[in-house]
């Protein structure tokens, strides 16, 4: 018996866009561990889950038919050894601990490269819990409000926001190119850009919203109710 043969991996991958689908099963596959099988939807990934025992679940959160949140806590029910990677955006406090409480054992942005997508699945299925440092410092801060028994955010009901920065209908456009994880270069295909346009709008966006990446950028749009997801 040969036992430097490789592991491999069965992984249903679930996200609505098509583009983005492909960039992560491609990933995923890339070592020629992970057999990726993929599902657009709810009711797709319920169905293929009645057919497949996957060792690893990637999903998005937000699909069209609803939220992933029961799909991933029946996964934990139906088969328990199953481990759960969400690869989103950075979304609301409320969606992220529900993804953790129905059982990820990990939370990644979509803005990840390629390397770093598969890397991460292969830690899940060893058992750890990566977890992007956008997302580590909002449950560092989420569990330092509870301790404190205050709000999530400190000027929180305390009729002291900060007023919403002004975005550009452009800027505005990009970011939600950004919350919907897709590269530069998509985010310049899609709006008919330059592609070295969109990198001169990226740093106007995290300019006015006094943040340093994509994940905050999207989380403090949100916060501000200039994006819904």
């Amino acid at each position: 018996m040969d036992s430097s043969k490789k592991t491999v991996y069965q992984v249903l991958l679930v996200e609505d866009d098509p583009p983005i689908r492909t960039r992560l099963a491609v990933a995923l596959a890339s070592q020629g561990d992970c057999i990726v099988t993929t599902a657009g939807s709810l009711q797709q990934a319920r169905s293929l889950l009645a057919q497949l025992q996957p060792d690893l679940i990637v999903s998005d959160l937000r699909l069209p038919d609803g939220l992933a949140v029961d799909l991933l806590a029946e996964a934990r029910e139906r088969h328990p050894r199953v481990e759960i990677l969400v690869i989103s955006v950075l979304g609301d406090e409320t969606t992220i601990l529900a993804a953790i409480a129905a059982g990820a054992s990990g939370y990644l942005l979509k803005d990840a490269l390629p390397e770093d997508i598969h890397a991460t699945a292969l830690e899940v299925l060893s058992g750890g819990s990566p977890i992007s440092p956008s997302i580590a410092r909002f449950i560092v801060r989420h569990m330092r409000s509870q301790a404190a028994g205050g709000e999530t955010d400190p000027g929180a009901g305390s009729g002291t926001a900060a007023p919403a920065a002004h975005l550009t209908p452009r800027e505005l456009d990009i970011l939600w190119g950004i919350a919907k994880g897709l590269t530069y270069n998509e985010i310049a295909e899609r709006l008919g850009l330059s592609r070295h346009t969109v990198p001169t709008h990226i740093k106007a966006i995290y300019r006015k919203l006094q943040v340093q990446t994509r994940g905050e950028a999207v989380y403090e749009a949100i916060q501000q109710g200039l994006i819904k997801l």
